[in-house]
């Protein structure tokens, strides 16, 4: 494969920076987005009130607030926010209209997130309250989608495909490629689908495309290290991979199968063939060194016979047949025919079903899956473990599409009692851990001040050069 990339250089000298994605976003709507192409987006068309710090400490974006009790919360708008792309100024009747709108919507992925939200008072132009239902210590952490304008909302604008927010970046237009515009500067960022990773390196280095982030394998990687017009920095990511199982089916019910699995896969294996260097074998959603981290879990080591031993206790005929969902996507694949081998001395034969993006993602949000790999991208705080697996964010009200129900890890995650929640999690195992990935970018000489992120955005894009 590595023959083929012979590459000419093309001096490419505009103020277009081309960046060649290995998937499309799905829906510029924050109020619906889910997949981590459209989340990576929406963070450079819109603005929260809050963002995170390096340690995932919550910090002010749009506004500044003040706890008045723990069901009392005051937030007050920063002066000079930067105006809509439609040109009106953003005041706190959007943030109000933007959260009222999520509350009233039923099939967003997002609105049990907020259903603590008893009313939200707007005080005057820069100022409103958030009066909540129950004490919430954690409510500012909460408030992370992209604030829309009001009276676009108000005559039910479809955001999901000509998205109008007040980010650093605006929307151009979406026909194949999304072009996106900077508000100040006027660079232009065209952003192209390119499924096939040998054919987006082969883009770069014919100077068809300016920048690639993620999802390549190791080799290629490598391949691009060795080119001299060609700059790739890495870094330690923090990006959650697992396999998802439907927990109700009949066959996840039992822990012992759950355990096989999670003991019929050799991590480091996989990470050394699939993996970019920086990758580290994971215990838990949350890495060790977050606030919320677990140290404490003991990664699950590859013991094929302890497996086969685990179905048979369990009452299963070997080999136990099992069907893995996957996107196309070369990488994805490739990983699950790795994964097919490793099971198979397990007493597992795993049947690898590959579908298109769009076709994968949906009938894992509906529960049509038996197992499935998937990565959580950007995540920053603990409450993920609730909306991963409580009872009460089964899809359309979260994100537990696994279909979890743990009376017993509900009460931990109701304590925010995160160690015990995170230890019953890696017990039971309604998902299994995998790694954190690693995080790269590669890009022409005449780019300069790319860093990856450690959670993979493309935060980037707003302020390099």
């Amino acid at each position: 494969m590595l023959i083929l990339l012979s590459a000419c250089t093309q001096h490419h000298q505009t103020t277009v920076v081309r960046f060649a994605i290995a998937q499309a976003p799905l829906n510029l709507d924050p109020r619906y987005a889910t997949d981590a192409a459209s989340e990576r987006v929406n963070r450079l068309l819109y603005q929260r009130l809050v963002e995170f710090d390096a340690s995932s400490k919550v910090i002010p974006s749009l506004a500044d607030w003040q706890a008045l009790s723990p069901q009392q919360y005051r937030f007050t708008l920063k002066q000079n926010s930067a105006p809509f792309h439609h040109g009106k100024a953003l005041n706190a009747d959007d943030v109000k209209a933007t959260y009222d709108s999520l509350l009233a919507l039923k099939d967003s992925p997002h609105a049990a997130e907020y259903r603590n939200i008893a009313a939200i008072q707007v005080i005057d132009s820069r100022t409103l309250m958030f009066e909540l239902k129950e004490a919430d210590t954690h409510f500012p952490e909460k408030l992370i989608i992209g604030i829309l304008p009001k009276d676009l909302i108000v005559k039910g604008y479809d955001f999901s495909h000509a998205p109008i927010g007040n980010g650093r970046l605006k929307f151009v237009s979406w026909q194949g490629a999304l072009v996106l515009q900077h508000v100040n500067s006027g660079k232009k960022v065209i952003l192209t689908e390119v499924k096939d990773p040998t054919v987006r390196v082969l883009k770069l280095l014919h100077g068809e495309a300016d920048l690639l982030q993620g999802d390549l394998p190791p080799e290629l990687v490598k391949y691009l290290q060795s080119k001299p017009q060609i700059h790739v920095n890495t870094g330690q990511g923090a990006n959650f991979s697992y396999l998802g199982l439907n927990m109700q089916d009949p066959v996840f019910k039992q822990l012992k199968v759950r355990q096989a699995i999670a003991y019929a896969i050799d991590r480091q294996a996989i990470i050394d063939k699939v993996m970019v260097g920086n990758t580290r074998i994971a215990g838990a959603i949350l890495p060790p060194e977050h606030y919320a981290g677990n140290a404490r879990l003991k990664p699950y080591t590859y013991q094929p016979a302890l497996a086969k031993q685990l179905l048979q206790e369990a009452g299963f005929e070997l080999p136990l047949k099992l069907v893995y969902k996957t996107s196309t996507d070369a990488q994805r694949v490739r990983f699950a025919t790795i994964l097919q081998a490793q099971m198979a001395p397990a007493g597992i034969d795993l049947e690898i079903r590959s579908l298109d993006w769009g076709t994968f993602f949906e009938d894992v949000k509906q529960g049509k899956f038996q197992l499935f790999g998937l990565t959580w991208v950007g995540i920053k705080t603990p409450e993920i473990y609730a909306k991963a697996f409580g009872s009460a964010y089964v899809p359309p009200n979260g994100f537990n599409r696994g279909r979890y129900i743990d009376a017993a890890l509900d009460t931990l995650l109701q304590k925010e009692d995160w160690q015990a929640a995170t230890q019953r999690i890696h017990a039971q195992l309604p998902y299994i851990p995998l790694w954190y990935e690693g995080q790269f970018v590669a890009y022409r000489t005449d780019i300069k001040g790319y860093m990856p992120a450690a959670d993979g955005n493309w935060d980037r894009l707003v302020n390099f050069n």
